[in-house]
């Protein structure tokens, strides 16, 4: 189910020999792809509505214990640096088994024995944009605050629980996306490292806004200029064609994992729309034109991020420098078309 619905995107040949077929060719499987992308686009659609209403009422939840949690605190400490380390998690550990004890005490009406343990302050913890606070029955809760361009974004629950120090400790319930790799990072560190587990989580959750913001960025500021545009769930593929009565560009980034901001992969091309001059074939490969890889373009998107990134001290709109640049290195590729 997840790996379906990630992969996301509408391929496209990046050999040139693979672009030795006929027009009529091209034409069916240009609308088999525009078929598919239909297919895929709703059931994305259908998946992330489903997931949202179910998310829905675990978030309501969530979020009224975390305030409860807060509101109760006698003091928010912030860490810094070293502050945050696994002693002070396995602190916060026993807090939570004590404060559980206290209360199973109370039910069963021991109270002579619960002198006997000892009584915490109820802290707050932030780390970074992460709140660690103790809940009732043995949890410990983590919030996690994203944000984007300095301003805040949604907020995600995770929830561990261990029934004792003799039991590992293990996610209860939580509100991250389901499409991002949680389970699997609670298997490669939740057993052994808790601490490096929460830190994971932030980032793979502050890179996953990053990578859909950048998207709904460029959709917002340069959505005249984009014909076409797909994505994954988790924003790790992204494919977006520009067009105009030049030329018509396809933009192809890939992310080596779910922490990735910047793409690994980058692939930029473009097609001549303008008829040749004087019955030339263009490229001598009959009527079907052949791409043009733009490197300039792929390597300002490989070191910064879409649309708006910074190089040095200066601020740079990523998406409008390669667009200024692009008539020109077009003229250079394409010499024989007419120009618009």
């Amino acid at each position: 189910m997840q790996q379906a619905v990630q992969v996301k995107e509408r391929p496209f040949p990046m050999n040139v020999g693979e672009m030795n077929f006929s027009q009529s060719e091209g034409v069916r499987l240009e609308t088999t792809r525009a078929r598919f992308a239909k297919v895929l686009k709703r059931h994305g659609q259908l998946t992330q509505r489903l997931s949202r209403e179910s998310e829905k009422t675990v978030f309501e939840r969530l979020q009224k214990e975390f305030e409860a949690a807060r509101a109760s605190q006698t003091q928010e400490i912030c860490l810094v640096g070293d502050q945050w380390n696994d002693g002070l998690f396995a602190t916060i550990r026993e807090r939570v088994h004590v404060e559980a004890e206290r209360k199973s005490m109370q039910l069963q009406g021991e109270a002579t024995a619960i002198p006997n343990l000892p009584v915490y302050e109820k802290i707050t913890y932030r780390v970074g944009n992460k709140i660690i606070c103790c809940l009732e029955g043995a949890r410990i809760g983590i919030r996690y605050e994203t944000s984007f361009a300095g301003e805040p974004c949604e907020l995600f629950h995770c929830v561990l629980e261990s029934k004792s120090f003799l039991e590992k400790i293990i996610v209860l319930e939580h509100t991250i996306p389901f499409f991002l790799p949680i389970r699997e990072a609670e298997i490669d560190f939740l057993s052994s490292n808790a601490m490096k587990f929460i830190d994971h989580v932030g980032v793979l959750l502050q890179a996953y806004i990053d990578r859909r913001e950048q998207v709904r960025l460029i959709k917002e500021l340069y959505g005249n200029q984009i014909r076409e545009l797909h994505f994954s769930l988790p924003y790790h593929m992204i494919e977006f064609v520009l067009a105009d009565s030049e030329c018509k560009v396809t933009v192809s980034l890939r992310y080596s994992d779910f922490l990735a901001t910047l793409p690994s992969e980058v692939s930029v091309f473009a097609w001549s729309t303008q008829k040749p001059i004087n019955g030339k074939k263009n490229g001598g490969r009959g009527s079907q034109p052949i791409p043009a890889r733009l490197q300039y373009a792929e390597d300002a998107l490989r070191l910064m991020s879409l649309p708006e990134g910074s190089t040095g001290f200066m601020k740079v709109d990523t998406f409008a420098e390669i667009v200024l640049k692009m008539p020109q290195s077009l003229r250079k590729i394409f010499p024989e078309q007419k120009s618009a």
